[in-house]
């Protein structure tokens, strides 16, 4: 790899402005290869020196992706002013300019990618690439009988938008909370319809908005997959790892399948 400046590596690496890295080298608090380095600018190998700060090493990270399973409540952003956002939960990112593939509603769950990489974020994104996104959902009202074709020859949305083809798969009933309009009078819980749904756009509430359509409400939503990336299932919401060689060479070889 080719020589950095100090003082860029350490500000890639999240340590602080350049101001604010030289005056931790002035100080004394910057080692390069063991021994104290007060000089900010000068250039170092990123791959073969060893740089700490405080006592800590810092290592160097080009590129970062991670498998998060995103929980409700949390916004698909890199900065929030009201909601912790999906960038607060990874804590042993290195970089700091990571941000989220896509967006996920705030009281929607399931697989994030988050990265730095914006090649790899536009593959996935764009819309002539017909990248598979999967969910998982619970549906309040009852699906018209010819939802699945329907859903095959792309849905007209409240403004007029019509989508893509889709593929919907009905799993079956579902209990529903209480506070749903139809209650089953033995168990005081109502009774909605399980389903899986494979989109191949990424509209603002598009799941939600295809099901309002068909007349019905989705209660809850999980998303599954992104293209060859299937959410972990040890994943709890909330938690993250980093994806694997097999998973990122998948991604990257523009397999979409």
């Amino acid at each position: 790899m080719a020589q950095m400046r100090l003082d860029k590596f350490l500000g890639e690496m999240g340590v602080g402005t350049r101001t604010q890295i030289k005056e931790i080298a002035r100080k004394g608090r910057v080692l390069v290869n063991g021994r104290t380095e007060k000089k900010s600018d000068r250039k170092i190998d990123p791959e073969a020196d060893r740089i700490q700060v405080d006592g800590r090493e810092i290592s160097y990270a080009a590129w970062e992706y991670y498998m998060l399973n995103k929980p409700q409540g949390v916004v698909s952003a890199t900065e929030d002013g009201l909601h912790q956002t999906v960038i607060d939960l990874l804590t042993e990112a290195k970089r700091k300019n990571l941000f989220p593939v896509g967006r996920l509603d705030i009281d929607t769950e399931g697989l994030l990618l988050i990265t730095n990489d914006g090649d790899l974020a536009h593959r996935l994104l764009s819309p002539k690439k017909h990248v598979d996104k999967v969910y998982y959902a619970k549906v309040e009202g009852a699906l018209p009988a010819d939802s699945v074709r329907q859903m095959e020859l792309g849905i007209t949305l409240e403004d007029g938008t019509k989508t893509l083809p889709a593929k919907l798969e009905i799993l079956g009933p579902v209990p529903l909370p209480r506070v749903q309009e139809e209650t089953d009078a033995k168990s005081g819980a109502s009774v909605g319809t399980e389903i899986r749904l494979t989109i191949r756009e990424g509209r603002f509430h598009q799941v939600k908005r295809m099901f309002e359509a068909l007349g019905c409400r989705v209660v809850f939503l999980k998303r599954l997959s992104m293209g060859t990336l299937r959410l972990d299932e040890h994943l709890l919401p909330g938690q993250y790892r980093p994806l694997t060689e097999e998973e990122l060479e998948k991604l990257k070889s523009g397999n979409t399948e």
